[in-house]
């Protein structure tokens, strides 16, 4: 994937969220903010132009001039942050934003003599603040557009924007969805706990907040979690996944992901087996030992 930088946006006022602060509203006990540095966890270099915060990970904090100068001056204030080829530009109201299309716009800003992509919405709008721009000709047309104004401060994005020659990438239904009124913070949280969803959003908000950086195959510990429940005893379940956690990373410890991956599965693999060993020897329990 080609090395960038990202800036995210964490300022503006929320007037239509009654003055709260929006980043830090929190959808799936995770907050906007924290949603959004997920999405973005490849770059080198993640500023954030807003209000110091906890984060999940580090970050580097700056501020527009002046304060409340709107997107394009805080646009202007974090790209002096950067220094990558390719720069993506993120607001901090994207609970649903994902690698993939991350991953898509840093490919369709890098063909050829483009000078970035920018997603469209659903409804073919483009998205400035969910878009890849080449820093050179970011830079350049942010000094011509301050020079030409006397400054970034309360311009629209636009005049950004149509200066570039910018490809377009289609986002994902939800991946342009933005929360700027309490209506969308609720229909945001109401979409995680779908059933469909709700598993994923789970076992990836626990796995930031404890820091795992683990992709492992669900559905093999919840054929365990089945296996056992039905073969052994219910709460044997839980009790079962917890050890065969433990048994992974103790015997991955020292190596990297992909390693404690594999030895997931492999306990997980001993312990499925142990439990059709139990459940085969439940069916003979009353059988004379023919020993």
């Amino acid at each position: 994937m080609t090395a960038y930088d990202a800036i995210v946006l964490a300022g503006g006022a929320a007037k239509r969220l009654g003055g709260a602060d929006k980043p830090g509203v929190r959808v799936g006990g995770r907050s906007l903010l924290d949603r959004v540095l997920a999405a973005c966890a490849g770059a080198g270099t993640t500023v954030v132009v807003g209000g110091r915060r906890p984060t999940l990970r580090p970050v580097t904090w700056t501020r527009e001039v002046p304060v409340g100068g709107g997107p394009l001056a805080a646009l202007g204030a974090g790209v002096r942050h950067t220094t990558a080829e390719h720069v993506l530009v993120l607001s901090a109201d994207l609970p649903f934003l994902g690698a993939a299309t991350v991953g898509a716009l840093l490919d369709a800003a890098g063909e050829g003599s483009r000078e970035g992509a920018l997603c469209t919405d659903p409804s073919g709008r483009d998205q400035p603040l969910v878009a890849v721009y080449r820093a050179e000709p970011l830079r350049r047309e942010l000094a011509l557009v301050a020079t030409e104004h006397g400054s970034l401060a309360g311009l629209p994005l636009r005049l950004l924007t149509t200066e570039l020659d910018l490809a377009r990438v289609e986002a994902g239904p939800l991946d342009s969805f933005d929360c700027d009124t309490w209506e969308d913070i609720a229909t945001a949280r109401a979409r995680i706990r779908e059933h469909g969803t709700v598993l994923d959003e789970w076992i990836t908000a626990v796995k930031n907040e404890l820091g795992i950086d683990l992709d492992v195959d669900t559905g093999l510990l919840l054929d365990l979690a089945r296996d056992v429940a039905h073969g052994v005893a219910r709460p044997a379940a839980p009790l079962t996944t917890f050890l065969v956690g433990y048994a992974a990373a103790r015997a991955s410890s020292g190596d990297g992901p992909e390693a404690a991956a594999d030895a997931v599965a492999e306990a997980v693999r001993k312990a499925a087996a142990l439990a059709l060993r139990w459940e085969a020897e439940a069916g003979t329990a009353n059988e004379a030992d023919p020993q």
